[in-house]
């Protein structure tokens, strides 16, 4: 059996193990009847089981995500499948804190854990049980070090530009401004992990980029996004509708980038990205506040303005969308699944 099928086989063990404590779980809370049946190719289908059940006598039936651990900018994610699948959706998951479980029943996300916390709206069926805890406090999953830090900027230029794998090491430490071994021990790494394929003289080739993007984006706001803050700041009124933005001093993220595109939000927090070096003249030119509180985040910009990494003064919709999925709240949640629906869809599948 060669590696990639040992692997699959893992991981669905894994995956059966936590439904079915996710449904003992919830066995303690109501009379509970199911069976299991493994869902045909899930990575296409977007789940992961059948559970057929029977609560007080009714008969239910379910496509199951099933995720050992839910990061909360994974949610919208999860969002984009609800009434996609031939059943209704419902998430198993090993735990979903107290404000988790307000975000995922806010925008109808059916879950059960393996503590006992549930959402089920399936009339007649109402169950809603947040709070429950683990009995000891689970270590925080230790992030490799390829999402860590620096090699996120590394990632983030290949899931924009995958034609820069088969660049010259140095040439993409150039447009990161990281070191060249930060480059050399992050594409290892990468093809370690299956996410590069080596073909020797015959170049290399980005892998399993939706997987890629995926631990890009639930590791982004914790292990990257803090340590470019350049600033916070406020601005009169809504200045950013009549901004007129140089691309080479700064671009969009977030939710004035998702208003841009979409049309759809109605933007809260504002995010630029910037070019560390003139963020003085970006910050007089828009007449902005120094503010410890203000909604203007101002982050330094790690891509190069050139083509491929956003469109004019609007960011490339990865880090649009990672942004959102960062702030989690219903509106930049549902924001999120029209950017990815309209813009990253149909580029992760030509893998």
């Amino acid at each position: 059996m060669n590696k990639k099928n040992n692997e699959h086989n893992r991981v669905a063990v894994n995956q059966t193990e936590v439904l079915r404590k996710a449904m003992d779980a919830l066995q303690a809370l109501v009379p509970v009847e199911y069976a299991l049946e493994q869902a045909d190719d899930p990575y296409d289908r977007g789940y992961d089981f059948i559970v057929q059940a029977k609560i007080y006598g009714k008969e239910f039936v379910w496509c199951v995500e099933v995720r050992k651990r839910l990061a909360k900018a994974e949610e919208p994610q999860v969002l984009m499948k609800k009434g996609k699948m031939p059943h209704p959706h419902l998430l198993a998951t090993g735990y979903v804190p107290f404000e988790a479980a307000a975000r995922l029943r806010e925008v109808g996300i059916q879950f059960i854990d393996t503590v006992g916390n549930a959402f089920i709206d399936q009339p007649p069926l109402l169950i809603f049980v947040k709070g429950n805890r683990p009995e000891k406090d689970e270590p925080a999953p230790t992030a490799a070090r390829l999402f860590k830090g620096v090699g996120l900027k590394i990632v983030y230029l290949l899931l924009c530009r995958p034609e820069l794998v088969d660049w010259p090491y140095r040439k993409i430490a150039g447009m990161t401004g990281v070191a060249l071994g930060t480059v050399n021990g992050t594409m290892t790494e990468m093809i370690r992990r299956g996410f590069v394929l080596d073909l020797g003289k015959k170049g290399k080739r980005l892998l399993e980029r939706k997987t890629l993007f995926e631990r890009w984006v639930a590791a982004y706001p914790d292990y990257l996004k803090p340590k470019l803050l350049l600033g916070r700041f406020r601005g009169d009124g809504e200045w950013w509708k009549d901004a007129r933005l140089d691309p080479d001093l700064a671009q969009w993220g977030g939710e004035v980038a998702a208003a841009k595109l979409t049309g759809y939000l109605k933007p809260g927090t504002l995010t630029l990205y910037a070019d560390r070096m003139r963020m003085a003249e970006l910050v007089v030119a828009n007449r902005l506040k120094k503010d410890p509180h203000g909604n203007v985040e101002i982050l330094e910009r790690f891509w190069p303005p050139e083509n491929g990494f956003g469109e004019a003064d609007v960011a490339h919709p990865v880090i649009i969308y990672a942004d959102l999925a960062a702030t989690g709240d219903q509106r930049t949640m549902e924001t999120a699944t029209l950017i990815y629906e309209q813009y990253l869809d149909r580029y992760f599948r030509q893998d």
